[in-house]
This record gives structure tokens, sequence and C-alpha cells, in this order.
């Protein structure tokens, strides 16, 4: 029998064709893959974990193929597929629980997931064809829409392929909830409307991501007029989100809140006594404006936003092996300050950071590359990628080092070819007693730097080329800094998520919580929960040339952000679309330096001279217990989630009988002791303690109380001061920005 003749039988026999028509065989890459995402056997929980699952491993989310396909068809002698009777092949039986699987049933005997299956198997297992065009976008129909809790969309995914052909995927993607609290969705793409709100579907194929948002309004009557009355923008949006919603905005703050909510919140200070007096007084229309203009200029503000940026440039000691010292750190926060208060533009300071070179001491921002590089000799293999990408992107691109994003577009060829514009990153570090560290930028091994900038994809061994996620084509002339180019297209006014990234952030600081949260994880699956908002505020920020200032005196200036944190029917469990101010606890550092403020008793640091606030100080390490318990950052990463305002047990209790508070008022030196001898007048006196701590005076009630305690013959009038200060100091309008 001829060969030939031999195979044709073979194949009739196993019950396969020999030959299918274009189209008739599954795809491996686009058809089996996506079946074992959906199914949920490729996923970190299953035989997607490192080690695999009961000895069958497949790559996480289908992000190697070319693997799955060796250890599904060829591991242990091939004991998964039968090519002789397919449908009693292993992969197959285990899926619908013919033979014990720790899984459980995957999919039904006959259903479409198994009718696939089952082709694919009968068509001899055809492995990965690197000539099938690949997925290049991903569609959902609708795209948003609005829902009453209980009712139900169906959802439609469309797949757009590098040829230009389109599919529908529908069947073969894998649909998540963002909160299943509000919104549920089917395997089969089906939403459902649980409850009142805001919410979106996020839906994955292959490598390729898409999003739904879905509103459900409240069903009830809104009074129009509580949506008209605008500053800006920023309100125009936020209430026509909230009038879709159906929720009411909360009234006004009061002067007094206003004055206290904006020093805390853009200086990190609370306001004097006689500023509060001044404001309140003030009948002038346009004076919220103007106080805002006042303290975006007071040298306050370039102390707490330094404190902010270093934090966000990770801005601290090494752990091991440190080069720089506190002088190094000092320098850097000194140079952070001047941009601050020199009001560099946030592209402009961007540049400088990731184009530093030279020695640490000429250039203190060298000092975020010894922090994110460190000891590693390869710059492409240190934390410089993510940290950059997470600082200046909001992107976690972290996990793609290893495998496929989970929940974004970039694969882990997008890493490396990311990563490479580090790889000519070179420390030369020394001892700070033996001099400077300089970076230079070169290969490790110099004579490399005539070869094209890449670094090789440590899966596949191909060579990555230097390019930016968005994976357009950037050259980088071999001996130059790759780096020059990277922060051109980072800081490039088109780049979306630069300016997106900051929006976020400063938004995120006044208003308390995040367009997009977590607040440095922008991604097309996570989108904002005002997107007209979100467009108009980056919008901005580009066209004023990413001036910082700009951006918060819009912000600040809003009614949006001069709400009060008193709720009103309707609102009161709106945590996300700002309908009222979301009252937050103050800062480490904030916290402390208000205390001080207050008690007129200054914080002493090691190293530091007498009446350093807590804010200046650039080094996270620093010894400080009442720093550390309540959430400073440690500037370890360059998420923002370093820095906490939990509230626990332990920070109440050292606020109520710890030594930060107690010891300040019992010091003959603090305000308190001295206006106890100074003031005889009981009313003046609880004026200026009101006013001193709380911003504001003390209303009838409180003071009528006070004053009855205080003609009381036993009571001392002193020790009656002292623990009305301390219950000040420990009540939630104090410790909370409101």
């Amino acid at each position: 029998m001829p060969r030939f003749a031999y195979f044709l039988a073979a194949a009739i026999a196993a019950g396969s064709p020999a030959f299918a028509a274009a189209g008739d065989v599954p795809s491996f890459n686009t058809d089996i893959i996506p079946l074992l995402t959906k199914a949920g056997c490729n996923q970190g929980a299953c035989h997607g974990k490192g080690a695999g699952q009961n000895g069958f491993r497949l790559s996480l989310r289908g992000f190697a193929p070319e693997q799955d396909y060796q250890w599904i068809t060829r591991e242990f002698s091939g004991r998964r597929v039968d090519r002789t009777a397919p449908e009693e092949s292993l992969l197959l039986r285990k899926a619908i629980a013919q033979t014990p699987h720790e899984g459980g049933r995957i999919f039904a005997p006959g259903s479409r997931e198994y009718k696939l299956l089952l082709k694919w198997l009968k068509a001899g297992y055809p492995g990965p064809n690197k000539n099938e065009p690949k997925v290049s976008k991903l569609e959902l129909t609708p795209a948003a829409q609005a829902l009453k809790p209980g009712e139900e969309v169906q959802l439609v995914a469309m797949a757009t392929f590098a040829d230009g052909s389109k599919r529908d995927v529908t069947w073969l993607t894998k649909f998540d909830s963002n909160d299943p609290a509000y919104l549920e969705v089917s395997p089969s793409g089906k939403a459902k409307a649980l409850r009142n709100g805001a919410s979106a579907v996020r839906a994955m194929y292959l490598t390729e991501v898409a999003v739904a948002v879905f509103a459900m309004p409240f069903d009830r009557p809104v009074d129009e007029s509580r949506f008209k009355n605008g500053n800006n923008f920023v309100d125009t949006h936020l209430f026509a989100k909230l009038k879709e919603l159906h929720i009411e905005p909360s009234d006004l703050c009061s002067d007094e809140e206003f004055i206290r909510r904006l020093f805390l919140d853009a200086c990190g200070i609370l306001p004097k006594a006689e500023e509060v007096t001044a404001f309140v007084a003030d009948k002038d229309p346009k004076k919220r404006e103007k106080l805002v203009d006042a303290v975006l200029a007071r040298p306050e503000f370039n102390d707490y936003w330094a404190l902010q940026l270093g934090d966000l440039f990770q801005n601290r000691r090494e752990r091991d092996h440190d080069v720089r010292g506190v002088k190094g750190v000092r320098q850097f926060h000194a140079w952070l300050r001047t941009q601050v208060e020199t009001n560099r533009p946030w592209d402009a300071i961007a540049r400088d950071v990731l184009t530093a070179s030279g020695s640490n001491t000429d250039s203190p921002a060298v000092g975020y590359f010894i922090v994110t590089v460190g000891e590693q000799r390869h710059g492409e293999q240190s934390e410089a990628p993510e940290s950059v990408a997470q600082a200046f992107l909001g992107t976690r691109i972290g996990c793609a080092r290893c495998h496929n994003h989970p929940l974004e577009r970039y694969t882990q060829d997008d890493f490396y070819h990311f990563a490479a514009y580090f790889s000519r990153v070179k420390l030369d570090r020394k001892d700070s007693r033996q001099g400077p560290t300089m970076l230079k930028v070169s290969h490790p091994d110099q004579n490399q730097n005539k070869n094209p900038v890449g670094v090789s994809q440590p899966r596949t061994g191909m060579f990555m080329k230097a390019q930016p996620l968005d994976r357009t084509s950037r050259d980088v002339t071999p001996g130059d800094d790759p780096r020059v180019v990277l922060a051109k297209w980072i800081a490039d006014p088109s780049n979306e998520f630069f300016a997106g990234a900051m929006v976020n952030r400063v938004w995120r600081h006044y208003m308390g919580v995040g367009l997009v949260e977590p607040v440095d994880d922008l991604r097309a699956t996570n989108p904002p929960t005002n997107p007209a908002l979100w467009e108009s505020l980056k919008k901005e920020f580009i066209a004023k040339k990413f001036d910082l200032r700009a951006l918060m005196r819009v912000i600040l200036t809003s009614r949006a952000y001069q709400l009060s944190s008193a709720t009103r029917s309707g609102n009161e469990t709106d945590a996300r679309f700002y309908s009222h101010y979301y009252a937050r606890r103050l800062p480490a550092e904030v916290l402390l330096d208000a205390i001080c403020d207050a008690t007129g008793v200054p914080e002493r640091f090691e190293g530091y001279p007498v009446g350093v606030r807590a804010v200046q100080v650039p080094d996270p390490g620093s010894n400080s217990y009442f720093l550390r318990s309540f959430g400073r950052s440690d500037r370890v990463t360059a998420c923002a989630c370093e820095r906490t305002g939990d509230v626990s047990l332990p920070n109440v209790l050292h606020l109520i009988c710890g030594d930060t508070i107690t010891g300040k008022l019992n010091s003959g030196s603090g305000w308190l002791a001295k206006r106890l001898k100074e003031e005889k007048d009981d009313a003046k006196l609880l004026d200026e303690v009101f006013l001193r701590v709380l911003a504001r005076k003390p209303a009838a009630g409180e003071r009528a109380k006070v004053m009855e305690l205080l003609k009381d013959k036993d009571t001392s009038r002193d020790e009656l001061f002292r623990d009305l200060f301390w219950a000040l100091l420990n009540s939630k309008e104090f410790l909370f920005n409101r």
C-alpha cells in the first residue's frame, strides 16, 4: 500500500477527516486557548499556577500557547489525547467528569464546548499556527447602557484580527463584573443589574480586553435645582452624573469647614485662629477663590507637595547596602521642593527624573534609579520598569514580567520591550563615605553599546527592542540614552496615561476617592466612575501645560470640592460619585503636625533642629512611632497603597493615653499653659481653644455646657480646660478632614 494511502486509511479509521476545508478545523490559538481560559482551566487557582495542578500545567490564561500545546499533546507520552479514539481522550473525559477530576465537570457532554474540543481532537489536534492573524481588538455591544435593578442585557463580543477580519467571539470570551454587588454577569455574557449605582463588565479574549459600563439610577424624584449651581466644568460633569443616577448633592460646607479643609488638604496645616476669623467675616463673594490662590502660594504648600512627590519617587534610603545615606535623601527632597516652589510643569519634572545621570550629588534625581535599580547589574531586571510605569503612567505592569497581564492587553513581550529602555542604566555604586554614586548610560558590557538596544525575552529567547507600551515604533540609536526616547513618549501630550495618572492622583488627594480606583491602576477594564469628567480634567491639564497648581485650582474652586460632608436623604451610601465631601482621617505627618500646632509643643526628630515639622522630614526611615503607626509611607514600592489612612485600635489607644497628646498637653511651655495664665476671661479662652483646634467657635450647646461646669466651685479651671482640649484633640472633627 502506498504510504499516502496508508495515512489516509488510518485517518478514516480514526474517525477524522484527512483534510479539512479552511475554517472547519478549530484553531488552537483562537478557539482552544480561549475555551480553556473561559472554563478556568488555565487560571491561577487551577492548572495555570506555576507548578500546575496534579501533574498538569498550563500557561496562565494561555500566554504561552506553544508551551500549552506541548504539555497537552506531548507530556507523559501524550496520555492526555487519543488519536485513534478522540472521544476517549483524557483531556475531554476529565472536562465532562467521565474520569475523576478534582475540578469537577467543566462542561456537559454534547455542549458547544464539548463539540469544539472533540472536533479539534478529531482533526488531529493541530498546534499553534504562527501565520494565523492575531487578535488586535475586542469590542463589546452595548458599550454603555442604563438598567433598572433586575433588568438583564446580553453582551456581544466582537474580535477584530490583524488581517481586518471580524468574528463574534461572545461564547469564547471570559466575562467578569467589576463589582458583583451592583452587577453580575453570566459566563455567556448576560449582565444583570442587582442594585442602584454603577458598575462595569470586563471581557477578555486572548490578549485583548474590553469593558461595558452600566448605570442603575435610583427610582426616586430629585430636585432639579440642586444640580444647577456649578462653578466650573468639574461641576457640570459631576452633577450630570449625579442627576443621571438620581443622587442629590449635599449643601455647601460652611466657611469654617472650607478654610480648615483647604489648609489641611493643600498645605497639611491648620489655619490660625485669626485667619479663620478674618475669612468668616469677609463679605467678598469671591473670597473662596481668593483663599485658594493664597493657599497655593504658601511655602507650606511647597513642603507638603514635596512630601507627596517623595512618596511617588520612593525617596528613601536603600534597605541594604545604602549608598546615599540621609544626605542623599535630603538632597533629592530639596530638589523636589524646588520644583514645586518654582511651579515647574509636571512633564518637565518627569523628564528630568527619567533621564537623570551623573552623580547623585550633582543630580539628586539619580537617587530614583539608585533605589529602583539598586544592586542589579542589568537595569531591565530591576524594579525600574514596574516603578516607572506605575509612577508616571499609573499602570501596573509587574505581572507581565512573568506572564501576560490578566486584566489588560499588555503581554510578556510588551513588558520586555518596555524594560529594554533601562538596559543602558549602569550604576557605579560607592559607599557615600568614598564618594558619590554615578549613573552612566552604558550596557554593563561596554562592547555591547554599539549593538541595537534591546533585551532577550526569557521565555522565548527572542530579542525585544526598546518599544513603548502602546507598541508604536520609536527607534533608539545605539550609543544614545534610551531613556530620552522613553521620556519623550511618556510625557508627550498625546499620551493620555501620563496626564491621567497625575490627574487621578491629584483628584484623589483632594476628593478622597480617585476617579479610578486603585489610584495607580489605570487600565481599559477599570474605567473611571465619571468618564466625561475624566476626559475634561485630562484635557485641562494638558492645555495648561501640565501646571499642577492650575489643575488643583480647578478642583478646589469647584462646588463639588466645597460640598458639605454631611449627607442628605438619598446620598448617605454614595462613596464613588462625590455627592458629598468624603471625610477621611488626616495623614500621619499632617495629624502629628496638627497636634503640635494646636498644643504649641513641637515634635523632636533625631538629626533635625527643633521646629521641623513632620511633613518637612525627607526620610521615611526617621524614627517615629507615631508616624509609623499612623500609616506613613515606607516608599518601598511605587504603590500608593503604602500610605494608609485606616483607623486601628492601637491608633485610638495611643491618642487617648499615649504620650503624644498627653505629654504635649501637660507641658508647661505649651500654648494652653500660657493662655491659662494670660487670659482670665473664660468665654474668650473657650473661643480661642475651639478656633485653634477645630477652626470654629463653640456651638451654643457646647458653650453652655462648658460655662456651666466652670461655675462649679469644685471644678479646677486649669484641669477643665486641659480635659476639654484633650477631648477636642480626640474628636472625629479634629482627627478627620471633613
